[in-house]
């Protein structure tokens, strides 16, 4: 029970100091860009059909999952194309690239631009030869015309009038509900004031996420007290909590109620800070629960992810492949620190970063799974081919080193 209670505190720890501070940092960015641009940012993406996709990328490419956390609601209402995601996803490398940058900055800028290319050039093939989400209804429906999502007919072929337009969510909407949706004399005031305290956590949480990065990621023990590792505990657990309420209640009576929408513009910095912490709050549960599936599955199994995916030869960095299938930043940042200690080779590194999506995952599957699941898949393709062929090639063609590149 003791070793059970560890794993719990410790997720909820680590969950909010090594992901959602910086998570908060990066979506709060981009809203304060659109509130200082009065959503020019947004519409530039919108309107610029042709350069989504490395639009896209741009944002997957920026440290932490903001950037790419972003994207996925412009896909949901509908704005930007199935290849958009797929190239924002297989850029961004979560919260890891924090860990790499700091340990192994040399390998993180060959890894992840590595990264950056193959994922848009994938999703410009996904746009210019149609392989939607709809075009996956439409094979599904040649075999079974009963098996289609919703029981219905598919139209056009199921590529629908623009392939590279391929929605395949909720039907498109521009209308953002913000405001509270509920009041009240006592949870109002009190949602308000967990709003002010969250951020208060956020900043105190940054500073020691970064702190942690710059000391090489070291073991913390659960303990109380003024010291790294006290405030480290208190922070991280505070955090979380204040996340949890509000995601499950705060944001009803703040506002940002409708999560996982793309805004178009803010009318006060305020009301940005609101919607970078109902977003983030919003990923920190999901986080939460894949940090808590995985190191629960790892205590109870004894199977270590991480190790697997050191498998010598051709199948390292397929397995960097496959645990980059897993939702979150948690097995990603292990795999990263163990790339970091010389135990993993660079093209598992690189074959983890295309095909991982970080915590931009999450929205999307919450809203709309079935793209969340052809996206990844679209992703760990060329995340085997690039990463195989840098297991023949990294080595014996261009003389760098497989182990330890980059690492400080």
């Amino acid at each position: 029970m003791n070793e059970l209670l560890t794993v719990l505190l410790e997720s909820l720890r680590d969950g909010y100091v090594q992901v959602s501070a910086f998570v908060a940092v990066t979506v709060l960015a981009f809203g304060l860009l659109q509130y200082w641009t009065d959503g020019a940012v947004i519409a530039a993406i919108e309107d610029n059909e042709r350069l989504q996709v490395l639009f896209g990328g741009l944002l997957g490419l920026t440290p932490g999952c903001g950037g790419a956390i972003v994207v996925m609601p412009l896909y949901v209402r509908g704005t930007v194309s199935f290849g958009t995601v797929v190239a924002t996803l297989g850029a961004t490398a979560g919260d890891s690239a924090f860990v790499i940058l700091a340990l192994a900055p040399e390998a993180a800028l060959y890894a992840y631009a590595i990264a950056f290319v193959a994922s848009v050039a994938t999703g410009y093939l996904v746009d210019s030869v149609g392989l939607g989400v709809s075009r996956i209804d439409a094979a599904v429906a040649h075999l079974s015309p009963d098996a289609t999502p919703d029981g219905g007919a598919v139209v056009n072929g199921g590529v629908g009038p623009n392939p590279a337009h391929d929605y395949g969510g909720p039907a498109p909407t521009h209308a953002h509900e913000t405001g509270p949706d509920r009041r009240s004399r006592v949870l109002t005031p009190l949602s308000h004031l967990a709003h002010v305290a969250w951020w208060a956590i956020a900043v105190a949480g940054l500073v020691l996420g970064t702190l942690y990065l710059l000391r090489g990621g070291p073991e913390v023990p659960i303990t109380l007290g003024v010291g790294f590792d006290g405030l480290f505990t208190v922070v991280g657990i505070v955090g979380s909590a204040l996340s949890l309420y509000l995601y499950a209640i705060g944001r009803h009576y703040v506002g940002e109620g409708e999560i996982a929408r793309a805004r178009d513009s803010f009318g006060s910095v305020y009301d940005t800070l609101t919607h970078a912490a109902m977003e983030t709050s919003f990923v920190t549960v999901w986080v939460l629960a894949a940090f808590l599936l995985y190191e629960y599955g790892v205590l109870l199994t004894g199977v270590n992810v991480a190790s697997l995916a050191a498998a010598a030869g051709v199948l390292a960095p397929i397995g960097g492949a496959v645990v980059g299938l897993i939702p979150g930043c948690g097995p990603q940042i292990l795999l990263a620190s163990v790339y970091a200690g010389g135990e993993l080779p660079f093209s598992a590194l690189t074959a983890n970063a295309i095909c991982q999506d970080g915590d931009a995952l999450f929205p999307l599957l919450a809203v709309d799974a079935k793209a969340a699941i052809v996206a990844s898949i679209y992703n760990f393709l060329p995340a085997v081919v690039v990463g195989v062929a840098l297991h023949f090639l990294w080595g014996p063609v261009f003389g760098m080193a497989e182990f330890g590149f980059g690492v400080l």
